[in-house]
Order: C-alpha cells, then sequence, then structure tokens
C-alpha cells in the first residue's frame, strides 16, 4: 500500500498522520484509528484565518484612525496582524493533527484537541440517524461533515468534521448499518 506523500510538512516537530488511500467502494476499516485527510488541513488552515483575519481587520482600522499613524502604532497593529493569525493557524493545525476516529465493533469513537482532549464514543445502539453536511469550502476540498445523531436529551449529536466525502459515506452506511443490526438482536 503506498501512502500519499503530497502536502506533508517536514517541519513538523510532530509526524504527520498517515493518510490512507480510499477506495470510494472499500469497507470502512474497523479497530485502527484514522487521521483525517490532509485537505482538513488546509481547510482548518484557511477557516483559522478567515475567522481571524477578518475581525482583526474589523477592529484595527478603527484603531489606526483613532491613535494615528505613529511607529508604535503601527508596530502594534503589524504585530497583531501576524501573532494573532499565526496562533490561531497553529492551533487548528494542532487540532487536525490530534483529531483521530475509530470503527469498532462497539461503536464510533473520536479522539481530538490538543490542550483539553476529548474522547467520545458512540455506542452503535444508540444511533437515531446521521446527517452529512458539507459547506462550500469543505464541498471545495472534498471534505464532509458527519453528525450522528444519538439517543438523549443533552449532547445528543456527535459531529467529525474535515472526513473525506467518500469516506463519510462510507462511515455513515457503516453505522446504520451496525444501528439496524443492533435493533434487530434487540428484537429477538
Amino acid at each position: 500500500m503506498t501512502l500519499p506523500t503530497e502536502g506533508r510538512d517536514d517541519t513538523a516537530a510532530d509526524p504527520l498522520p498517515q493518510t490512507p488511500v480510499t477506495d470510494p467502494a472499500a469497507p470502512v476499516e474497523t479497530g485502527a484509528w484514522q487521521p483525517l485527510p490532509v485537505a482538513a488541513r488546509t481547510l482548518a488552515t484557511i477557516t483559522a484565518l478567515i475567522g481571524t483575519l477578518l475581525p482583526l481587520a474589523v477592529l484595527l482600522v478603527p484603531g489606526l484612525l483613532t491613535f494615528g499613524r505613529s511607529p508604535l502604532s503601527l508596530a502594534a497593529h503589524a504585530g497583531a496582524l501576524v501573532l494573532l493569525p499565526a496562533w490561531t493557524v497553529w492551533i487548528a493545525r494542532r487540532r487536525w493533527l490530534r483529531t483521530r476516529w475509530r470503527l469498532d465493533d462497539d461503536g464510533l469513537g473520536i479522539r481530538r484537541g490538543h490542550l483539553w482532549r476529548s474522547d467520545v464514543r458512540v455506542p452503535g445502539n444508540r444511533v437515531q440517524h446521521l446527517d452529512i453536511r458539507r459547506g462550500p469550502l469543505e464541498r471545495a476540498f472534498g471534505l464532509s461533515t458527519l453528525t450522528v445523531h444519538t439517543a438523549g436529551t443533552r449532547n445528543s449529536a456527535v459531529a467529525l468534521s474535515g472526513l473525506d466525502h467518500a469516506q463519510a459515506e462510507r462511515l455513515r452506511d457503516a453505522l446504520a448499518a451496525r444501528a439496524a443490526r443492533d435493533d434487530d438482536h434487540d428484537d429477538t
């Protein structure tokens, strides 16, 4: 099996996850923790930049007009324009690097987070229905968000964004099949 090396950042301190080659007709690999595709890292970087630069521009332009164009003011604004986006991009890339999912006999597991880590387990018999959402940027990168709705009243949905679209469809179908199988066993 050949793993893609395109888009790798060899200078990163942490090794990048191995993105498996996805065959649209292949079944969902079970038992092993799966990383998100490299395209999800690119999308996370872009959304972090958009989410940071737009509010910064709104905040900094009035500041420049109010405090004038002194060298100290310009240096502070330039520092904010460089440091804040760089920090949010670093956080987004770390979040991508730390996100993993796994489908096993018990259901779906999702691990994510850098400083605050979470490990979510969705048992197959708790799955109510499954949604796949795709925003414009996700469609441009061939990605999707899988939302698993579970039985319960609070926090009754788990979303996993940044999945390859074909992989999201296979995961949805596999989870739906397991939920149906578990319902059949409960009825007997």
